[in-house]
């Protein structure tokens, strides 16, 4: 009997091993960014779709899909945000299982100006989240972007810009139910990329970027929209 659970537990770890993530498998992200500020008004709203692929295409990570109601305190320099998104997350393989989560957020946008060309952001961004099988579970995200244009000292129409960006993920509860724990640390994304400023209202960036994790670690490349409607 002994022997047969060793077989039994020889074999759940195998498959087990075959299932992980392909770390040197270069995965896509495919990304819709919209954002409008009412006429006249300190109202707006923002938000992106977005769908990630393990591979390329094929193999669904995730589809998500977020948007909030934003608000500019005047003379501040920051944008508020209050938002949902829905994200349905793929097994990575051969298996079509996916997993729900709903998730509410509240952020903070600053933007920033060092000298002539290197247009700063900060990101804060705080999370509930109700993940699928999971008890309630909070996250602390912080993201620098970095833009610096290249062919021009401004951010307009025609120019070339360089995109940088590192984003951390910190999570704030440990425990998810069912004698599940977390780390702390939840992730960390590198980002490194070119875009171009179409028009006043269209900017389209393409790069590479790196997620790592407490198991895995994986390259993604990205394609992105940025819209102001």
């Amino acid at each position: 009997m002994k022997f047969k659970l060793l077989i039994l537990v020889f074999f759940l770890a195998l498959n087990s091993t075959f299932s992980q993530v392909d770390e040197s498998q270069t995965g896509a992200w495919y990304m819709y960014f919209f954002s409008h500020q009412f006429k006249d008004s300190q109202w707006g709203f923002q938000g992106d779709f977005q769908y990630r692929d393990w591979q390329g295409l094929g193999d669904m990570e995730q589809l998500l899909l977020r948007s909030g109601i934003t608000f500019s305190p005047k003379d501040a320099g920051v944008k508020f945000t209050l938002g949902y998104g829905n994200v349905t997350t793929g097994q990575f393989g051969e298996s079509d299982e996916t997993s729900g989560e709903s998730r509410i957020y509240q952020e903070a946008l600053i933007p920033q100006k060092l000298g002539n060309r290197f247009y700063l952001t900060h990101r804060f961004r705080y999370e509930q989240r109700f993940v699928e099988n999971q008890d309630f579970r909070t996250r602390y995200r912080y993201n620098l972007f970095l833009n610096v244009p290249l062919n021009s000292k401004e951010l307009s129409p025609k120019a070339v810009y360089l995109a940088l960006y590192n984003e951390l993920f910190i999570n704030g509860q440990m425990d998810i139910g069912d004698g599940r724990e977390v780390q702390l640390f939840d992730r960390n994304r590198t980002y490194l990329g070119v875009g171009y400023v179409l028009n006043p209202k269209i900017r389209f960036q393409f790069g590479w970027m790196n997620q790592k994790t407490n198991a895995w670690g994986k390259g993604q490349l990205q394609f992105s929209m940025h819209h102001n409607i």
